[in-house]
């Protein structure tokens, strides 16, 4: 009679702790760390290309005329960026040397057989301070400018000079994939001025030298 009684006591027991444990609210599942995107890094070298379109003027001060030089351009680009850590200000140093057919004449009293002025090659050396809003970076930059004025009068022998000037402007830059980014920029260059003498032009002149430049650029960061 006493093992009877307690094992339908067990049993009770059993059914009684089987049941509460039904009841209990069974534990959530642990949830994955939320994804924080880690941001787009400026900093490092790059190589690339550029190419664009220039447009000016080039006063003969002593033949009282002026040449609107227009034309393309286009070459290579090398250039470094730091970006301060935790912040969106991006610091860099950008050089480049374009091969470059920008001319343009005029004819008048002073110059019959017409005057041209020509620029063969342009490089720059420039600093640049961006901006980043992750894979966006709007940016201004200016430096030194470098380029061949080409003076030539029509029956004289004219002059050719590299000269030293400014440039400056701004454009945008954006990675578009993996390690390639691509911008778009506008520069202004001044070239100051070459002196053209009496054997080389029919008068004596200056011949100064200023334009502004539309320029793409490709750049492969490393």
């Amino acid at each position: 009679m006493h093992r009877v009684l307690l094992t339908t006591v067990a049993l009770i027991a059993s059914a009684t702790v089987a049941a509460v444990a039904a009841d209990l609210p069974r534990a959530m599942p642990a949830k994955a760390p939320a994804y924080v995107p880690v941001g787009y890094n400026w900093t490092g070298f790059y190589v690339g290309i550029n190419g664009g379109y220039a447009w000016g003027s080039s006063n003969w001060g002593g033949l009282v005329g002026r040449a609107d030089p227009s034309g393309g351009l286009v070459g290579g680009t090398v250039g470094y960026n730091w970006q301060a850590p935790g912040s969106p200000w991006v610091f860099g140093l950008e050089g480049d040397i374009d091969w470059a057919d920008i001319k343009g004449s005029f004819v008048n009293v002073n110059c019959p057989l017409g005057c041209q002025t020509k620029l063969d090659w342009q490089a720059t050396a420039r600093g640049r301070i961006g901006y980043a809003w992750d894979r966006i970076m709007p940016y201004v930059t200016g430096g030194a400018a470098f380029g061949d004025i080409k003076a030539s009068q029509g029956g004289f022998t004219g002059v050719s000079d590299t000269r030293a000037g400014w440039t400056a402007g701004a454009g945008i830059e954006g990675a578009i994939a993996g390690n390639l980014t691509a911008k778009l920029e506008y520069l202004h260059v001044d070239l100051g001025h070459v002196g053209c003498g009496v054997l080389a032009c029919a008068l004596p002149t200056n011949v100064n030298f200023h334009a502004d430049e539309v320029r793409a650029g490709l750049n492969y960061r490393f």
